[in-house]
């Protein structure tokens, strides 16, 4: 599975919400494999990935709608996490994010997110909110 750096945070939020019914639908199965206890590889990617590939705001490979939006989330995930492009595991990338996690660091990065509001990211991802 390939998962562009701010998708790494959506797969841990993500509450069943979605742009459209092929979207919800792809992101339910993505999710319940990512969220099982069984260890999942990733190929972590700087640019369009399986996620997107569903979604409605997708023009082309590697352009979105909202590009800039979007490349700005990632650039951010990137810095503060120091993502690379590389194959991993899942659960220890998301750990990994999770233990650095802050909610000032998660509003830096997805407070302009028009799924932050709605979906369960700071519960989820902020280890000072739980």
């Amino acid at each position: 599975m390939r998962l562009r750096p701010h998708h790494l945070l959506c797969t841990q939020s993500y509450s069943g919400k979605g742009y459209d019914a092929a979207f919800v639908k792809n992101m339910n199965e993505l999710t319940a494999l990512l969220r099982s206890d069984t260890p999942v590889s990733i190929e972590i990617v700087f640019g369009t990935d399986d996620l997107c590939e569903h979604c409605p705001n997708m023009v082309k490979k590697n352009v979105c709608k909202d590009n800039d939006k979007v490349n700005a989330y990632d650039a951010k995930v990137k810095e503060y996490f120091h993502i690379k492009e590389k194959t991993c595991i899942y659960q220890d990338i998301t750990r990994e994010i999770r233990e650095k996690m802050t909610p000032d660091i998660l509003e830096d990065i997805c407070g302009n997110c028009g799924w932050y509001p709605v979906s369960a990211c700071k519960k989820t991802l902020c280890r000072a909110v739980r």
